[in-house]
C-alpha cells in the first residue's frame, strides 16, 4: 500500500503560496459532515416546502445538505416556527426582475432560525448564479436580498419619531428594505401582538454561516443588507458569521441587544457594520475589508457607521455598544460617492454613544469622525458632544450633561496623518450635518482641533504609518474571479500590538492582551474561504491545496508537481 508523504507538509507561507494560486471552489462543501458534492445535490424551491399566500412557512422545516434550497421568493419564518439548517447546507437566493420582488429569508418576531454550522462544514447563503466552483466574482453584489431577523428587544422608536413608516405603537417599526409595510416585517415590541420588550429575546443561532452576494436595492435609501437585525435580543447567538459582496451594508443593527463575535465582512458596497436606533449589544473579534471603489467597482463607505436615530431629534435611548478587538481595512477612498460623509473607519453620527477598545483601523479617509449637532437638532448630544472632554454640557431633555458616553480608547490607526497636509487623510475629524442625508456635500469635515487631538492621544490611541504584518496596499484584479488572491494584504500582524486595557470577564468577552481581531500566535479564526480570498500568508487547512473542502490525492498531486516528491 502506498503511503503519501503529504503529512510531512509544513504549514505556512510556502503551502499557502501553492494554495492561493489554485481554485477557490467549494464543490465539496460539507464533505467532512457526509454531505455529497454540491453539483450532485437535488435543487428544491423553498416555496415548495409549504407556504401561505404571504410566503410564510406553514410548519417548521429542516434543511439538509443533500439538497440545494432556492429562495424563489421572500420566505418568512413566522411566530412559533423554527427553520433548522444543517451543517454544509447551501441556500441560494434567486434574482428578481423587479427590485420590489427581491428574494430574502425573513425570521419574524417569535420565529427562530437554527443555522448551526461547523468550522469544516459551514452553511452558505449565496446567489442562484453562483456555481460554487470558484468562478463567480466577488464583484457581483446585490443579486438577492439577504437574511433578515426580527425580534422584540428594546429600540428607541416612538410614534412621533420613527424610522420609516410609523405603526402607531411606540417601540415598533417596519424593517428597512421592503417596499410595502406589512405585519410580517415589524420589529420591536409595544403593539398588540408583542406588548412587552424582551432584551434576552432568542431568535436562534447563526454560527459558521456565510452570506454572499446579497443586499438587493429596492430603491435608493431602501436597501436590504447582507444581514439585517431588527431589535434582535441577546439570547440570539451570532458567531463565526461572514458576509461577502453585499450591495448595501454588510451587517446592520436596528436597535436590540444582540452580540456579535468572530464576524467578518468582505468586499461590501456600503458600510461594514452599521448600527442605529439604540443598539446596546457587544462585539469582539470583528474584521472587515473594503472593496475597491477606486476603480468604480464598489462604493464602499464606512467601517463603523454609528447612529442612534438617523436624521431625527433626541430620543431617550441612545445606541451604546461595547466593542473590543476589531480590525477594519479601507481602500483609500477619499471622496464621498453614495451617502453620508464616508468613508471613515469610525463614522460616529447622530446621538450615538458606545465604547471601542483595542482595535486596528487602516486606510480610510478619516480615522475617527465625530459629528457635531445637526441643523435640525433641538438638543445636542451628537457624537462630538458625547466624545469630547471639553466643558460642553448640553440639554438632554432632563438638563443633565452626559460626557464620555462615547469612548474610543487604546486603538491603533494606520496611515492617518495626525494633521492632514491636504484633504486626503485625517486621523480625527469633526463636522456638522445639514438636514438630510443627501447630497454628501451637506457635510462639512475638518481636522480635529489641537485639544481634540490631545484627547485622542491621551486616550491611548496610536497614529502610525505602518504596523509589521498589516499591509493594506493591495491591488484589485477585476478580470479574475480570485479578485483578491494575488494582493499583498496580510491582516495577521507578525507581532501582537500590546494594550493596557482588557475586555471584562463577563461570560461573553474573551480576555486578551492585544489590539485587533487576530492573535499573531494562533491560527486565524476566519473561514477557510475568506483566508484563501484575503491572505497570502496563512490558511486554516494547509493540506487542502486546491481549496475544494477536502484533503485527498488531488492535493498530493499538486504538492508533487511543485516539489518533485514521490510516494513511498
Amino acid at each position: 500500500m502506498k503511503r503519501f508523504t503529504i503529512s510531512k507538509i509544513v504549514a505556512g507561507a510556502t503551502i499557502a503560496a501553492i494554495s492561493i494560486s489554485s481554485s477557490f471552489a467549494q464543490t465539496n462543501l460539507g464533505s467532512e459532515c457526509g454531505c455529497p458534492p454540491v453539483g450532485s445535490r437535488t435543487v428544491v424551491a423553498m416555496s415548495s416546502l409549504g407556504v401561505n399566500a404571504n410566503g410564510e412557512l406553514l410548519a417548521s422545516q429542516t434543511l439538509t445538505c443533500d439538497k440545494i434550497y432556492t429562495l424563489d421568493q421572500k420566505i418568512y419564518v413566522p411566530k412559533n416556527m423554527v427553520l433548522t439548517i444543517k451543517p454544509g447546507t447551501v441556500i441560494k437566493g434567486a434574482s428578481a426582475a423587479l427590485p420590489a420582488n427581491a428574494t430574502a429569508l425573513i425570521i419574524e418576531r417569535g420565529g427562530k432560525i437554527m443555522a448551526d454550522g461547523t468550522q469544516n462544514c459551514p452553511i452558505v447563503f449565496t446567489s442562484a448564479a453562483d456555481p460554487m466552483d470558484g468562478s463567480y466574482s466577488v464583484t457581483n453584489v446585490g443579486d438577492w436580498g439577504g437574511v433578515v431577523i426580527l425580534g422584540i428587544a428594546t429600540n428607541n422608536l416612538t410614534t412621533a419619531n420613527v424610522y420609516g413608516t410609523g405603526t402607531g405603537a411606540n417601540g415598533v417599526g417596519f424593517i428597512e428594505g421592503f417596499s410595502a409595510a406589512n405585519a410580517r416585517d415589524l420589529y420591536g415590541a409595544g403593539d398588540a401582538a408583542f406588548p412587552t420588550n424582551d432584551d434576552n429575546d432568542n431568535s436562534g443561532i447563526l454560527r459558521y454561516v456565510s452570506i454572499r452576494h446579497a443586499g438587493a436595492i429596492l430603491a435608493i435609501g431602501n436597501e436590504l443588507n447582507g444581514l439585517s437585525l431588527g431589535s434582535v435580543g441577546s439570547g440570539t447567538t451570532i458567531e463565526h458569521l461572514e458576509t461577502i459582496a453585499a450591495a448595501d451594508d454588510n451587517i446592520e443593527l436596528f436597535g436590540g441587544t444582540v452580540n456579535l463575535k468572530y464576524c467578518s465582512v468582505l468586499f461590501g458596497d456600503d458600510d461594514m457594520f452599521d448600527w442605529d436606533l439604540g443598539w446596546k449589544g457587544k462585539g469582539q473579534f470583528l474584521f472587515g475589508i473594503s472593496g475597491d471603489s477606486l476603480t468604480g467597482l464598489h462604493t464602499t463607505d464606512n467601517g463603523f457607521e454609528a447612529d442612534a436615530d438617523d436624521d431625527k431629534k433626541s430620543p431617550v435611548l441612545r445606541s451604546h455598544p461595547f466593542l473590543y478587538n476589531v480590525t477594519l481595512i479601507g481602500n483609500g477612498h477619499i471622496v464621498p460617492s453614495a451617502d453620508n460623509t464616508g468613508p471613515a473607519a469610525i463614522q460616529a453620527k447622530e446621538l450615538t454613544e458606545g465604547e471601542i477598545y483595542n482595535s486596528v483601523f487602516a486606510n480610510f479617509r478619516s480615522g475617527l469622525h465625530v459629528a457635531g449637532a445637526r441643523s435640525n437638532a433641538t438638543n445636542k448630544g451628537d457624537a462630538y458632544d458625547n466624545w469630547t472632554d471639553a466643558d460642553n454640557a448640553y440639554n438632554t431633555g432632563t438638563g443633565v450633561a452626559i460626557k464620555h458616553s462615547l469612548v474610543v480608547k487604546n486603538n491603533t490607526f494606520i496611515n492617518f496623518p495626525t494633521v492632514s497636509p491636504n484633504v486626503n487623510r485625517f486621523a480625527l475629524t469633526t463636522g456638522t450635518m445639514v438636514v438630510g442625508k443627501n447630497p454628501p456635500t451637506s457635510w462639512v469635515i475638518t481636522d480635529g482641533t489641537a485639544a481634540d487631538l490631545a484627547q485622542f492621544t491621551a486616550d491611548g490611541n496610536a497614529v502610525v504609518a505602518s504596523v509589521p504584518g498589516i499591509d493594506y496596499n493591495w491591488a484589485w484584479n477585476s478580470a479574475a474571479h480570485t479578485s483578491y488572491a494575488n494582493n499583498s494584504f496580510h491582516n495577521i500582524p507578525l507581532t501582537n500590538i500590546a494594550t493596557t486595557i482588557t475586555a471584562p470577564a463577563d461570560g461573553f468577552f474573551s480576555t486578551v492582551n492585544y489590539r485587533g481581531a487576530f492573535d499573531a500566535t494562533k491560527a486565524s479564526w476566519l473561514s477557510e474561504w475568506a483566508l484563501n480570498q484575503v491572505l497570502t500568508s496563512q490558511q486554516s487547512n494547509p493540506t487542502d491545496l486546491n481549496n475544494d473542502g477536502i484533503t485527498n490525492t488531488i492535493d498530493f498531486n499538486i504538492f508533487v508537481g511543485k516539489f518533485g516528491q514521490t510516494n513511498q
